[in-house]
């Protein structure tokens, strides 16, 4: 099978044939037909001391199963976040990481909406917003951030403003369902809101803490760092919130559950509909990470074995 792979810090990446993987205990061989692209991977790709597989949301026919699996079998379609070899043709999947898939959804679907949905409402339920409340959503337009939009509406955010890196981006927020769009530079953001949810962090947190009305939330859940002043929280009673995935996977496996078929259900009355900025295949995964790497996307980035 074909697989994608590098050698050296900030690639390149390249092609190699290997033997197709077998299913250990617990696992489940898939046959990849969409690999979700994510910031944090091309981060490890550029900054990571050695080499790291290239792993992350996949989705696709499971083919094979290790020993102890009983929730999936053979022709079952999943998706779920592979941790090994991801950028391939097939790949193994952890049954615990791995869900269902249901009619009418596609592969290319399911990888564009699964995590990073449920990252994205994860953060907005850390963020505890009120119905008729206001949300700011920073990085609007990348894969977790264009369905955070959309996940505020959904639970009933009177006014929802996205934030981007580039003007251009503007109309394809605004057609999310987003009131009002800023760009970082901006000197002004508009009215303080109740609830922000950051992707970005860095320079950028403390302007975020900044847009928060007193008494409002931000949620962080990027792996860019930053720092805020403790002053600027305690004059506005602000609070900041650190929000993790994977914590939830591992402890809350229930939530995590609950969160999932929530997404479904919101797909499924069109309330939330993933948007796939570019569909690459294998042999073009160095100019997805580049679109990741320029901020370029509308929406999520998917490679297609």
């Amino acid at each position: 099978m074909r697989r994608v792979r590098y050698d050296c810090a900030g690639g390149p990446l390249f092609l190699e044939d290997v033997p197709v993987p077998a299913p250990g205990p617990g696992e489940l061989l898939v046959r990849t037909a969409a690999v979700g692209v994510t910031l944090p991977v091309v981060r490890k790709v550029t900054e990571a001391a050695e080499p790291i597989p290239l792993g992350g949301e996949i989705a696709g026919e499971v083919v094979a199963v290790g020993a102890g699996v009983s929730r999936f079998a053979a022709g079952d379609r999943v998706t779920g976040l592979c941790f090994g070899h991801g950028y391939a043709e097939a790949a193994l999947l952890d049954e615990a990481m791995a869900s269902p898939v249901p009619e009418g959804a596609s592969a290319v679907e399911a990888v564009a909406l699964v995590r990073s949905g449920l990252v994205a409402l994860g953060a907005l339920t850390a963020a505890r917003p009120e119905p008729g409340g206001s949300v700011l959503v920073t990085a609007a337009a990348s894969g977790v951030g264009h369905l955070a939009v959309q996940l505020a509406r959904a639970h009933g955010a009177s006014r929802v403003v996205g934030a981007v890196s580039d003007p251009a981006k503007a109309d394809f927020v605004r057609s999310l369902g987003a009131d009002d769009v800023v760009r970082y530079g901006d000197d002004d953001w508009g009215a303080p809101v109740d609830c922000v949810l950051d992707a970005v962090g860095g320079d950028l947190l403390g302007r975020a803490v900044a847009a928060l009305a007193p008494g409002g939330r931000l949620v962080a859940y990027s792996s860019g760092g930053g720092s805020v002043s403790a002053y600027d929280l305690l004059v506005g009673a602000k609070s900041v919130i650190g929000f993790q995935m994977a914590r939830i996977a591992r402890e809350q496996p229930e939530l995590y559950e609950q969160w999932r078929l929530s997404l479904w259900r919101l797909f499924a009355e069109k309330a939330v509909t993933p948007s796939v900025h570019g569909a690459f295949p294998l042999e073009a995964a160095q100019r997805a990470h580049a679109v990741i790497e320029a901020r370029a996307n509308r929406g999520k980035v998917v490679l297609v074995p």
